[in-house]
């Protein structure tokens, strides 16, 4: 398997998007066997959902039960659910080829030749790469989801504001929501469950389906290191270790949003540096010159004004944080000549700005 990232354990060629549709494949067989739905009688009509272009190549990871449905039922075209789908588009084209792909550039700088920088740089790469990820995959899901209603179809929320979560259990609710409910499901409990139930076998269950979600991601070990650090964040979250038999989700809870917020970010960042290294030893000299405090080296922002982009795509999100995207109800906000200046302007910012140098982060998944 070629991960596009570092070594890994074989070298094939692999289908774009097969672990999506094979875990589609997957979550019916194994509903139709436990006899949550229904086989469906019709090859097209599962062939439809199996392969369903929009999120085919990077989710979101459709269930059965609320997408085969979908096919199965006459649709017509919906004038107001078309036009939500190509704001939800033009948004998310915003975020992936402004945003991400710009961050994307110094991101690599600071990866590629890390060396050069000094620790705060490092620190500022790691961070710029949080948001990078989250721009790219998101933006692709919001794409998606956009592509989907034209053609009258509703596809799964797949991120809601996870830099807001509260502890890491939080963050992976929020974080590629079914792909964090597909492994759950079928899993997790499915581990947790069986035999004799106790905290123990629930410990080693997470901990299990944590290493598997990492495996998921590719065959190297910075992907496998990254599901195991998350999953003793996890654990150790559920831990009595405070007074009162406290643990440290419940801890978190009496403090200040901001602790709890700068906690789970410093352990995404964390993680993130494993997810985007090549290898270990990059990943491990990576971590090593941030903690030594190494001060030689370039001290550079990297990114200059376009972190202007960042904030706006960010304060346009939070400010709209009970929304499924900043432009979804525009209509109603706004009178027709602004609104439609705004449209433009994102257009020709995108195409004036444009300049894809890589693929969406997940279509190597």
């Amino acid at each position: 398997m070629e991960s596009g990232q570092g070594y890994t354990f074989w070298n094939v060629a692999i289908p774009l998007g097969l672990s999506f549709y094979t875990f589609q494949t997957m979550s019916y067989s194994i509903d139709v066997f436990q006899k949550k739905i229904k086989p469906t009688r019709s090859l097209l009509n599962f062939l439809c959902f199996v392969s369903f272009f929009p999120q085919l190549v990077a989710g979101p990871i459709e269930k059965a039960s609320q997408l085969l449905p979908q096919f199965e039922r006459n649709r017509s075209f919906d004038l107001g659910n078309a036009k939500s789908g190509l704001r939800q588009i033009l948004w998310g084209l915003f975020k992936k080829i402004i945003v991400a792909e710009k961050l994307g550039v110094a991101v690599t700088m600071a990866f590629d030749n890390p060396e050069a920088y000094n620790s705060i740089t490092l620190v500022f790469a790691a961070v710029l790469f949080c948001y990078q990820v989250y721009c790219d995959f998101s933006g692709y899901t919001d794409i998606a989801i956009g592509t989907a209603k034209l053609f009258g179809f509703k596809l799964s929320r797949n991120f809601n504001l996870p830099y807001l979560a509260k502890n890491v259990s939080d963050f992976w609710k929020r974080w590629h929501i079914t792909l964090t409910k597909w492994f759950t499901d079928y899993v997790y409990l499915p581990l947790a469950r069986s035999g004799k139930r106790s905290n123990f076998r629930k410990s080693i269950a997470l901990f299990l389906t944590f290493v598997l979600v990492g495996f998921w991601h590719g065959a190297n070990w910075t992907f496998i290191l990254f599901g195991v650090v998350n999953a003793l964040f996890l654990l150790a979250e559920r831990a009595p270790i405070f007074r009162n038999k406290k643990n440290l989700q419940q801890q978190l809870a009496s403090l200040p949003s901001f602790f709890s917020l700068g906690y789970v970010f410093m352990v995404f960042t964390i993680s993130a540096v494993l997810f985007r290294s090549h290898d270990m030893n990059q990943a491990l000299f990576f971590l090593k010159r941030i903690g030594s405090f190494a001060m030689d080296g370039a001290l550079t922002t990297l990114i200059g004004y376009k972190l202007g982009y960042l904030a706006f795509v960010l304060v346009a999100e939070l400010a709209t944080r009970n929304l499924s995207f900043p432009l979804e109800n525009l209509e109603l906000k706004l009178g027709k000549p602004i609104r439609w200046l705004v449209y433009y302007a994102l257009i020709i910012i995108i195409i004036q700005y444009a300049e894809p140098k890589e693929a969406f982060i997940y279509f190597q998944f």
